[in-house]
Parts: structure tokens; sequence; C-alpha cells
């Protein structure tokens, strides 16, 4: 529990574990500050600009302690600045509110910090897992670094393959993006802010913050990760629990209509496949473009391309085989749906009144507006009656990311303060058209973008549109630290696609990407294939009888983990506790705080992918128990080993003393 005292002169916070917090009259000091931000967007990323027209040091001249915590007040060196700092302490959680003078915005912090320190989170950071020596810009944009694909095919052979390689241009730009760190020291602290940030974690002695949005902070202690996840979740909501029917095996993302789909699920059947559902983006149609083959964002089934879905969809769910669809926060132009919605004055609009048009790759289209209640009851409407009542039982909540800062919202609000709300309210807006339809343990769905409060209402993440290559920019080495980062700051329950999705000349997904991706995404919460944004450059699940032969083994093997997964699931959204989880989070030891190569499935299994193109091997390392391999039963104690893995038996461990021991070990006498 949280205490304050008063010693030498200094008022101190004490509490779990012993740590010590101390503010020392006339040192302790921050900076007070009026500025005005300027933001370009194109195509969903985002060119910062600021002046600062004042920045101010204030210094604690007074301070009390109170019943609830403490009250200071800090002051300009002339007196005229000022600002009442009014701590609450509750049980192990500290709360900060700023109250400054008039007139500001600006607030620029220096929290005290160990050079030996670590510091994880922020949202979804791809390059790096531990964020120690980084400057995070805290904003949800579109993560395409069109930079990165141009270096990309000028250095196509230089090291791209390896997961040590690493763009040194620029600091990415991330889907889910959220003011949320957590410290190796146990603790955390969260931004109450919606407004722009930067989380400067370069110093060896302090870390650095500067908020364009005055808002309060949350600090919280525990003596365990789990406990400090729990604390967490308590602040920031959690997530609902999965259909149980979703670890029922793999998700097949296919497209191409009713024909098609049957017939690569005919192929999947006769490998054995064990298949919890289809995912057909296209399922409202599509266009070609381009960039490849993209949809027809018009929310409603294509009779054309899909001809007798609703029958087919009604018998292969009395066969376990659902059906999943796509939506987004846009409507395409052409069509019915955004002639609707332009009647009503239903989409966000420009400076001029007129419908802002947002081009995402090479088209324009239009955006609901979220903060129209109308617009809102609206979009939902059509979720429930064109998808929900039409059969299906989950899709992809595509986007977030893309509300410009010049734009005019229906609430009157500042673009600026809403563009990162922006995902919390289409995921809130999908949530509540599944539970207003009574279909809450029944269907889900999955998004990538995110702000603070996505986590209370979004069932999945995904990891956004990877690169099809084996790069750590945006490959299958960034999916790791990508979904650990997430776990971090609340959300539980993270997966990728399959092979990664985005593809450009000369990049295009191999039969062995795709097979050590499957590898990985079997020992995550969901097994999900996409087929890419230009499926016919792809490798797919039945590229070859090789492919076939390791997706449905691998299928078969996440399908076994269903009482396992379900269990973890169930512990994520009653106590926060993620389910995929960074090797430290169980075991206090040097090299678990900087793996960002292996995690944690529950406290169980320790997942060791193979990340490397053309190995046959790879090296592991098990922190301190007796650990059995999952697929020999071979036992290991603590070290660094040395792991042959052939295609469709990636390393994976479990814990001897595991209460789930009778279940893993029949993975032995799976066979592909």
């Amino acid at each position: 529990m949280l205490s304050f005292g008063e010693k030498n002169g200094a008022l101190t916070l004490s509490g779990t574990g012993g740590r010590l917090v101390r503010f020392t009259v006339g040192r302790t000091r921050f900076w007070l500050g009026r500025g005005k931000a300027t933001y370009t967007m194109s195509r969903g990323r985002f060119k910062f600009s600021q002046r600062v027209k004042e920045k101010i040091k204030v210094t604690l001249t007074e301070y009390k302690v109170t019943k609830t915590g403490a009250e200071l007040i800090f002051m300009s060196d002339n007196c005229l600045v000022w600002c009442l700092v009014v701590l609450r302490v509750d049980l192990d959680r500290l709360d900060v509110h700023f109250e400054p003078s008039s007139g500001y915005n600006r607030l620029w912090l220096n929290i005290p910090a160990r050079p030996d320190e670590h510091v994880y989170g922020c949202g979804e950071r791809f390059t790096r897992f531990d964020l120690r020596g980084e400057k995070v810009k805290i904003w949800v944009a579109e993560h395409i670094n069109i930079a990165s694909i141009l270096k990309k095919l000028v250095r196509k052979g230089v090291g791209i393959d390896s997961p040590d390689f690493r763009d040194d241009f620029e600091e990415y730009e991330t889907y889910y993006s959220q003011p949320t760190y957590i410290s190796s020291s146990r603790y955390f602290m969260h931004a109450d802010t919606t407004g722009f940030c930067l989380f400067d974690f370069s110093n060896p002695n302090h870390h650095a913050f500067e908020f364009r949005e005055i808002r309060d902070l949350h600090f919280g202690f525990a003596d365990s990760f789990y406990a400090l996840a729990s604390k967490l979740s308590d602040l920031l909501g959690r997530q609902p629990a999965m259909p149980e029917w979703a670890y029922d095996g793999a998700i097949l993302g296919i497209q191409g209509g009713t024909d098609t789909v049957l017939e690569k699920l005919r192929r999947a059947d006769e490998y054995g496949t064990k298949t919890a559902a289809l995912w057909c983006q296209d399922w409202e149609g599509r266009r070609i473009t381009s960039f490849g083959k993209q949809l027809m964002w018009n929310w409603r089934w294509d009779e054309e391309l899909y001809p007798d879905l609703p029958e087919k969809m009604r018998e292969l769910k009395a066969r376990g085989v659902r059906f999943l669809g796509y939506i987004n926060t846009f409507l395409a132009i052409e069509k019915d749906m955004y002639e609707y919605a332009h009647a009503h004055g239903y989409c966000v609009k420009d400076a001029y009144g007129e419908d802002y048009l947002v081009k995402i790759t090479t088209f324009p289209a239009a955006m609901v507006d979220l903060t129209n209640p109308e617009a809102c009851e609206w979009l939902k409407g059509i979720i429930k009656k064109n998808m929900i009542d039409f059969g299906l039982d989950g899709w992809m909540a595509d986007f977030g990311e893309y509300l410009p800062t010049d734009c005019v919202l229906y609430s009157g609000e500042d673009p600026e303060l809403v563009h990162c709300t922006w995902p919390a309210r289409w995921a809130k807006l999908n949530r509540e058209a599944i539970e207003e339809a009574g279909k809450k343990s029944e269907v889900f769905f999955f998004t990538r973008a995110g702000h603070t409060e996505t986590v209370k209402y979004s069932t999945m993440m995904w990891n956004g549109d990877q690169h099809v290559d084996w790069s750590c920019d945006y490959g299958l080495a960034s999916v790791i630290p990508g979904m650990l980062n997430l776990n971090m700051v609340g959300f539980g329950l993270v997966h990728s696609d399959i092979g990664g999705y985005t593809t450009f000349p000369p990049l295009k997904r191999s039969e062995e990407l795709f097979m050590r991706w499957a590898e990985m995404c079997a020992f995550t919460p969901l097994m999900r294939g996409h087929e890419g944004n230009r499926p016919d450059d792809n490798a797919q699940f039945d590229a070859s009888g090789k492919t076939l032969r390791v997706h449905a083994h691998l299928s078969r093997a996440h399908a076994m983990l269903k009482p396992y997964l379900i269990a973890l699931d169930r512990l994520n959204s009653e106590r926060g506790i993620p389910v995929t989880r960074p090797v430290f989070y169980q075991y206090d030891e040097a090299l678990a705080y900087t793996e960002a190569t292996e995690y944690l499935l529950g406290g169980d299994m320790l997942v060791a992918p193979v990340l490397r193109e053309g190995a046959k091997s790879r090296s592991v390392y098990l922190p301190q128990d007796k650990w059995v391999n999952l697929w020999t039963g071979e036992e290991y104690r603590r070290g660094t080993y040395e792991i042959t893995s052939q295609f469709g038996f990636p390393p994976v461990f479990y814990r001897q003393d595991s209460e789930y021991r009778e279940l893993f070990e029949q993975f032995k006498e799976l066979k592909p």
C-alpha cells in the first residue's frame, strides 16, 4: 500500500516492494507551455510540426499531506506561472492531477529511471520490444512505410531477410498507439490523454515525456507482472472472452467467390485440416486496383460473387465451420450506402462542409462520423441486419487510423484530440452491435487499430499488414515484439495474418515463409490466414501437397490446445492476464528482459518460432525450470540450446510440472 511521509525536508512516497519516490523541495521540476501543432496526413501517415510559444520551468515551492494523498504547488521563478498538483493514493496506485495556470496546453515531465531499467508497451511496437533508448511517438497512424518499401527494393538480398535488419532512417508509426508503459521495476504509467505525446526513454537517468494536452497521470505498483497486469486492467478495462468455437482449428483466409472457396475447403478437408471457420473478406464484393485485389466497401452480401451464400453458410455451420466477413469505417462513394449516408449528413466533413474524401491506397472513400449518434445507430443497424442476422459469425473490423485533423466533426470536438480515439469508438460500435443482437458469446470481431479504450471493446487484435518477408521492420520477425508490447499495455488476445499481407514486386510469399509463419500462429490465440493483396503472387495453404500437409498438421495442433486456450482466455477476461506473455513475466532473469524472439503461451508453454529464411534450427533460451520438448518428450533444464525444427514442428516446450501435462503429452502422437 502506498503512503506519504516526510523525511529531511522531503515529501516521500513509499509502497509495494519498498519502492520510494522523493520530491525534494526546491529541486522537483517540470515545464508548462503553450503551443500549436500541425498534422499533415497522406494515406493514413502523418507529418508533424509544432510551434512552442512558451516553455517555463516550474519548481515545487510548498506541499501538504492530506488524508487521501498530497497537494503540491509549483511556481515559476517569477511566480507568474503556477500549477497545483494533486496526488491521490489508492492501495498501490497513484493518480496525479494537474491544474495549471489558464491557457497552458503543454506539459514536459521527467521521471527518475535506473540505467539498467527496461521499458515496454506504448501500444504495438514492431522493431523493438525493450524500448529503452528509444523516442516513441504516441499517435495512431497507418504503419505502412513507403521509405521502407523503397529501401527493400534497392537492398533486396542485402540483409532484409534477417531479424537483425532494422531501418535506420525513421521511427515507425503504428496502428495501435497508447500512452502507457511498463517498467521492469514493476510499475506502470498511463497518461489519460488522447492528444499526441512523446515518450523518450533515451536518457539513462530519467524518462522524459511531452504532452500536448494536460490530463491526469496514473501510476500502478506491484510485486509481480501478473498483479501489475490486473491493476492496469482495473484502470483501462478488460477484453470480452472469445466464442469457444474460435479455438476449434484454423480459420482459412480465402476469397474469390462461392465455388473457389468451397473447392479450397474441399482440398483442406482431404488433408485432415481442422477448420474452425472460413474468412472471406470479399463477401461484400471486390475491386481490382494497381495495389491488388481490394474490397468494395458497401456493407452487404455480393450475390454475384457469392451466389447461394446463405444456404452454403447454413450447410457449413451444420458441420462446424463458421463464416466470417469484413467491414471498415469507410464507404465506397460509387455505391448506394454512401448515397444514403451523404443524403443524411452521416459522413465526416471538410472545412467547406463537403464530405471529407480520404485516399486510402489508390481510391478515395468517405468516412462515417462516429461522433454523430444517428450515424452510429445507422451503421450498427447495418452490422446487425446485413452481417449478424445474415449469418456471419465474425468479421475483421478494419482501419480506424485515418481521421484527418483538419476535418469537421458533428460533435464539434477538436479532431486533433479525437483522432486517437477513433479506433476505440469503432470497436465500441461493433461491440454494441453484437451485444444488442444478443450474440456476445457467439460472434467476435478483430481489429488492427487501437488506443486507450480499445481493450474494453475489441475481442481480438491482429498485427496489421505485415510485409510478406522475414524482416524485423515489418515482416515475420516483427510480429513477436508487436504482440508482446500490446500484451504489456493490457491487450491479451493478439494474432497475425499467416504469411503477412503486403505484397509488392519483388516481394512475394514463399512456401517456406508461409509454413514458418503458420507454425507461430498455431501457438497464438488465433490461427488465421490471409491471401494478401496479391493472392496470385503468394504461396497459400494449398500451394503444394507439402504446405497442405504442414498446415493441416498445425491446425490439428492448434485445435488440441483448445482447453488450454479457453482457460487462458478466461483469465484474460476476468483478471487482465494476457494469453501470450514475455518470458520475464514469469522468470526474473537478465536474458528474459531483452528476449524478443520467443514468448510464453500462458504460464506453462514456451514458444520459439523459426524466424530466419533457410534455417533448419534455432537457438532457444530456456529459463530456470524443468522443460519438456512438446514433440519429442525430451527433457531440458535452464540453458540455451540449438533446437532442430523440421516444417510443422516449431521449437515449443512445456513445463514438466504443468497441470496440462497430460494434454501436452498427446502432441507426441501428432503426425503430419
